[in-house]
């Protein structure tokens, strides 16, 4: 999501054990409930280090003020998308634990909202990745993958701050009302009442890798 990019650009990427979980939630008519969390609890005395510098590598470093008022604004502006509602985000800026959630009426809105989001902060203009379709649901099929944005973001970071990534967890987890036929994901789990699937890596290897996460799930008719 476009909303933690911008926390990713800094404390994400910095933080030697970060644990995120995306979270998809789906029913028989194609809406459903997207959540997406960041920990980066593990890492806060790090954080806080750097929080206390002016400026690093040459950058200047954010407040928490700023990171807090970048976020709040790009969430309101979540909440106005089409197909988009009941939005939720929670911060907690001592612990750095981060947690969005929302309601769409349709995975294609879901996605022009992320893109309408990404344009919006990029000064209205298009940049690499946006035209990835990074999750279809047709009838009893559904395919996701990564957004690129989001990996395009994370490989322009050095390599001695991925190499601290490989210490992290990346989870994504797709539920269903209907029980789950099969799916392509050989390292996916499937949960004990059939309707979830779970797959998970860390994020230096889903920088490299971004397959690594791709999943096509066959329901049940």
């Amino acid at each position: 999501m476009k909303v933690f990019l911008y926390l990713f650009s800094f404390v994400f990427l910095l933080s030697s054990c970060v644990e995120i979980i995306d979270d998809i939630s789906m029913n028989e008519d194609g809406s459903g409930i997207f959540k997406y969390s960041v920990n980066l609890s593990s890492s806060k005395v790090k954080i806080n280090s750097i929080l206390a510098l002016d400026s690093l590598d040459g950058k200047k470093v954010p407040s928490v003020d700023d990171i807090s008022l970048k976020l709040s604004r790009l969430v309101r502006n979540l909440e106005t998308k089409e197909g988009i509602s009941n939005v939720t985000f929670t911060h907690d800026y001592t612990n750095f634990i981060f947690k969005l959630s929302c309601e769409f009426s349709s995975v294609g809105k879901l996605q022009d909202a992320i893109k309408e989001l990404v344009i919006s902060e990029n000064n209205g203009r298009e940049i690499k990745g946006m035209n990835h379709s990074w999750i279809t649901f047709e009838g009893n099929r559904l395919s996701r993958s990564i957004p690129q944005i989001t990996i395009n973001k994370a490989r322009k970071i050095n390599q001695d701050e991925t190499n601290l990534l490989k210490q992290g967890k990346y989870t994504s987890i797709t539920r269903f009302k209907k029980e789950i036929k099969q799916f392509d994901n050989e390292k996916a789990r499937l949960s004990k009442n059939k309707k979830a699937v779970m797959v998970q890596t860390n994020p230096y290897a889903l920088i490299h890798n971004p397959q690594l996460l791709d999943n096509t799930i066959y329901l049940i008719e």
